[in-house]
């Protein structure tokens, strides 16, 4: 990691040297690979974190005051799910924006103003974590009891939530600096602290929800106890990794005053990208709602079917992270045919993640649900969610690709655009059309593979264009 110093870039695709950055040298595919694959086995790792807390919290026991215990935890987590994939939005979304910014003027060889982009980062993740302080303190309850008239689902979610927004300074500084080693190429590192903080949750999950070596058994608080220790020991490891090997980035403490040109820099690919990921928030409250009315095991069985794509989609989710800062550090280096090789690339390795994907759960979709502790109906109701929802996974690896490249090419509003159709406007029309139908346990499935193919058809005519645009300009002398 020493090696990966900035400097300006000298065409070619050999080898790189000394004083030259390899997101302008290597050869694409190989680039690719070498940054996506810490990436992908980061954000598998990363899906651990949703799925491993539902998994243990399913096993918790009956008791004479609450039956169905498993059952009730694990809806508890779905309706907490939504506010923790907006933390998630606010400090990736935010990384977007930071990374295709400092990569770019790393690509210009300019290092100064990437360490007051770093510095801008580091201190709007502070405001960050002030809002989700205050919204646990003051407005969780609240958010939950829109959701469920279950008291003991609200307490579970109410204990669960707040615990993971009060405590949540380690999991958004840990996306701060995780997104600051991606953007000098350093996936292995960002990947190290993804590990550790996965693996510290998944011993201390059934330590704490059970009671085991000692511990009192804390249910649902101790999934969330055990999530946030994590949380904070992978803030920790990418902290040390950052100021240790990041040396391409200055840091001083003048550089932490916000300055708002830096600010506007970041938000212009940023704040859609923030906008596009809270989406996914967007679309699990308004599921909930919908499918609130149709059962409570509608909900399980939703929340368990997100938890599990995951597992396919954050690979390439991973993918995309690594090649946004090529396609932009490219871009400011003017290098046109890799900016090309980067898109292409991601779409066949999109392509192929999300076929084996959907294989893997069409024809495993019983075996693979029936390892969380569900009542019958449930595991029955998931099956059936699997094999329709993931049909969508034919358009879905193309739709996340072309997102990224629009970010990277400077245009996050096509990218929001992208997602508006795939995650609000089709989708939960469609949904709720669904559900005021006979069998709707059924047909509302059907509205995510639909919405997945207008989303594909939108994203290729988008990107088209853009890149038309874009690459046009890179000629003019």
């Amino acid at each position: 990691m020493r090696g990966e110093k900035s400097g300006r870039v000298r065409p070619g695709e050999g080898r790189p040297s000394e004083g030259e950055n390899k997101m302008g040298t290597m050869p694409v595919p190989r680039l690719l690979l070498t940054m996506a694959v810490p990436m992908m086995l980061s954000m598998i790792v990363q899906a651990l974190y949703n799925v491993v807390d539902s998994l243990f919290v399913s096993y918790i026991p009956d008791t004479a005051q609450v039956l169905q215990a498993g059952d009730r935890a694990v809806n508890a987590l779905t309706l907490a799910f939504p506010i923790q994939m907006l933390m998630i939005a606010l400090g990736v979304g935010t990384g977007v924006g930071v990374n295709a910014s400092l990569s770019k003027s790393l690509g210009r060889g300019d290092p100064e103003q990437a360490g007051r982009i770093a510095g801008n980062a580091m201190a709007v993740s502070l405001c960050y974590y002030g809002a989700a302080l205050l919204f646990g303190l003051l407005g969780a309850r609240a958010y939950l009891e829109s959701q469920t008239a279950d008291p003991v689902v609200l307490e579970f979610a109410f204990s669960y939530l707040s615990i993971v927004t009060v405590c949540s300074a380690g999991t958004i500084g840990y996306m701060c600096f995780e997104k600051l080693l991606q953007a000098t190429g350093k996936t292995t590192a960002a990947m190290a602290g993804q590990l550790v903080g996965s693996v510290t949750n998944l011993i201390l999950d059934p330590i704490l929800i059970f009671g085991l070596l000692g511990a009192p058994a804390m249910g649902v608080t101790g999934a969330a106890v055990a999530t946030v220790i994590g949380q904070w020991a992978a803030f920790g490891v990418v902290v040390f990794l950052h100021f240790r090997y990041n040396r391409e980035i200055p840091f001083r403490p003048s550089l932490l005053r916000p300055r708002r040109a830096v600010i506007a820099e970041i938000y212009r690919v940023g704040g859609p990208a923030i906008l596009m990921q809270s989406l996914t928030s967007v679309m699990t409250y308004g599921m909930n709602l919908i499918l609130s009315g149709v059962s409570d095991t509608a909900v399980i069985a939703y929340g368990v079917y997100f938890k599990l794509q995951n597992f396919i989609f954050m690979p390439v989710y991973g993918l995309n992270n690594a090649s946004i800062p090529i396609i932009s550090f490219n871009y400011g280096a003017k290098q046109e045919k890799r900016i090309r090789q980067a898109i292409r690339w991601g779409l066949v390795v999109a392509s192929v993640i999300m076929g084996a994907g959907l294989l893997l759960l069409q024809c495993w979709a019983g075996p693979i649900v029936r390892c969380f502790s569900l009542s019958d109906q449930a595991v029955a109701l998931c099956v059936t969610a699997l094999r329709i929802i993931t049909v969508g996974f034919f358009f879905a690896g193309a739709n996340i690709t072309l997102q990224g490249a629009c970010q990277a090419l400077g245009s996050g509003l096509s990218s929001l655009l992208i997602s508006l159709l795939r995650m609000i406007l089709v989708v939960l029309p469609l949904a709720w059309c669904f559900s005021r139908l006979a069998g709707a346990d059924t047909l509302v499935w059907l509205a995510f593979p639909i919405s997945e193919g207008v989303g594909c058809c939108a994203a290729a005519a988008l990107t088209l264009r853009l890149c038309r645009r874009r690459l046009a300009e890179l000629r003019i002398p």
